[in-house]
């Protein structure tokens, strides 16, 4: 696919199935997301792959971050969050590892964060898969950050979740970028 072509036709899945990618894949994949921009070559990056076989004790995480938050959600509502888990086959949790009070603004090292997850969202159609980027409380969710192997520090961007699609594309308009540009003309 022409590169141009993959940036103007990127749109999330709706709906996602196995396979997805291999692990030769998911290395192409990081191998491209690691030459986003970064001001300062620090290297905010921190990729978490949750494999097929990971997703029921990730949804159970998820659930547990619910409880937490939520003491009174129904049993309905944390299977609905467990459920989550099996979105897609593989899940990428990308984290911003932020060196705070670095002469390096934490904004851009987020910034740096968020291009590899975009590289990745790009990457994927690329080899032929969807993706589908989702945040969401457990993100932000100290106790999560530590069992994925982050620090409580570090920002959780999204959990990326990665497969084949199904059903699709989004029915949804795209906007149209005139309604974003604006022309500077100094006065």
């Amino acid at each position: 696919m022409d590169a141009i072509d993959l940036l103007l036709t990127r749109e999330s899945a709706l709906k996602l199935q196995a396979p997805g990618p291999s692990a030769t894949e998911l290395d192409r994949i990081f191998a491209a997301a690691v030459r986003a921009p970064d001001h300062g070559r620090l290297r905010p990056w921190q990729f978490v792959v949750i494999g097929e076989d990971q997703r029921t004790a990730f949804g159970d995480l998820m659930a547990e971050s619910m409880r937490r938050r939520e003491p009174g959600a129904t049993a309905d509502a944390l299977q609905r969050e467990r459920d989550k888990a099996f979105r897609a086959p593989c899940i990428v949790a990308v984290a911003a590892k932020v060196k705070r009070g670095h002469k390096i603004p934490e904004i851009e090292q987020i910034a740096s964060a968020s291009a590899a997850a975009q590289t990745i969202m790009l990457a994927v159609p690329a080899l032929g898969y969807g993706a589908v980027w989702k945040t969401g409380a457990p993100a932000y969710d100290p106790t999560v950050k530590i069992a994925l192997g982050l620090e409580p520090e570090d920002e959780i961007l999204g959990f990326l979740y990665i497969g084949t699609p199904t059903g699709g594309p989004s029915p949804l308009p795209r906007p149209e970028a005139r309604d974003f540009v604006t022309r500077w003309a100094p006065s």
